[in-house]
C-alpha cells in the first residue's frame, strides 16, 4: 500500500518506519521541503519526499500527523478542500489539546470532524492520536499489545485502518462513528495531563476484563 503522511515530526517518522518495515511504500509531504526531506531520510529507502501538489496522486491512504495549529494550512496545500483527497481514507492523528493541561481546545465537536470538513469527499477515521510515536512498532507479546481506539463512518476505511494498525503490532477497538472522536481526543488529553504531573497513565486506568463483565464477576 502507498501511505501518504502529511507531517514530518516524531509521530510521522515513527509510523513511516514501522509501515515501511511492514512492506508499505511511504510518501511524505509538508509545508517545509527541508524538514520533509529530513523526515524521509529518517524513515529510510522506502520513503519519498514529494511536493504538496503531487501528494494526493501518490497515496492510497493519507495520514494526518501534524500539530493542531497547522491543520488547516497543511490540508489546504494538498488540495483537501478542493476534493483532491476524495475517495481516500484519511487517518486523523491530531490532538487539539493544551499539552500542559490536557484540555481539548475546541468548545464542541472534534479535530476529526474539522478534518472531515477540510477533505471534501474523503473518508476520515480517527486513530493513533493517543500513543506517542515511540510506541511503534510494538514487538512484544501479542496478548499485551496496545489497543488503538478507532472511529469512523465508512466500513471500507475502517477496515483499511485496522489492517495498518495490525501492521504496527497493535489491536483495534472500533468505538463508533466519527461523532465519537471527541471522546478519543479527550482521552489523549487525559493521558497528557497525567504525564505532565508525573504519573503513568497505565496505572491510572482500571484493569477491566470485558469477559468478566458479561458474567457479572467484574466486582469479585
Amino acid at each position: 500500500m502507498q501511505i501518504g503522511i502529511l507531517g514530518n515530526g516524531n509521530l510521522a517518522v515513527a509510523l513511516g518506519k514501522a509501515w515501511a518495515a511492514a512492506g508499505h511504500v511511504i510518501v511524505l509531504t509538508g509545508r517545509d521541503p527541508d524538514r520533509v526531506q529530513a523526515a524521509a531520510q529518517q524513515v529510510g529507502a522506502s520513503a519519498t519526499p514529494v511536493g504538496p501538489d503531487q501528494f494526493a496522486g501518490r497515496a492510497d491512504v493519507i495520514v494526518v500527523a501534524i500539530a493542531w495549529d497547522g491543520l488547516e494550512p497543511a490540508l489546504s496545500i494538498v488540495g483537501g478542500p478542493q476534493g483532491q483527497l476524495a475517495g481516500k481514507t484519511v487517518i486523523d492523528c491530531t490532538n487539539p489539546v493544551d499539552f500542559a493541561t490536557g484540555r481539548v481546545r475546541l468548545e464542541s465537536g472534534s479535530a476529526a470532524e474539522v478534518v472531515a470538513g477540510l477533505v471534501a469527499g474523503a473518508h476520515v477515521v480517527k486513530a493513533l492520536n493517543v500513543f506517542a510515536g515511540a510506541s511503534w512498532p510494538f514487538t512484544g507479546d501479542p496478548d499485551t499489545s496496545p489497543v488503538v481506539a478507532v472511529c469512523g463512518d465508512q466500513a471500507g476505511a475502517l477496515d483499511q485502518v485496522a489492517s495498518l494498525i495490525a501492521d504496527l503490532g497493535a489491536r483495534t477497538a472500533m468505538v463508533g462513528g466519527l461523532a465519537t472522536a471527541r471522546q478519543i481526543e479527550e482521552a489523549a488529553g487525559f493521558v497528557m495531563r497525567l504525564v505532565a504531573v508525573g504519573a503513568n497513565p497505565r496505572d491510572a486506568v482500571p484493569d477491566v476484563d470485558p469477559r468478566l463483565l458479561s458474567t457479572g464477576r467484574a466486582n469479585e
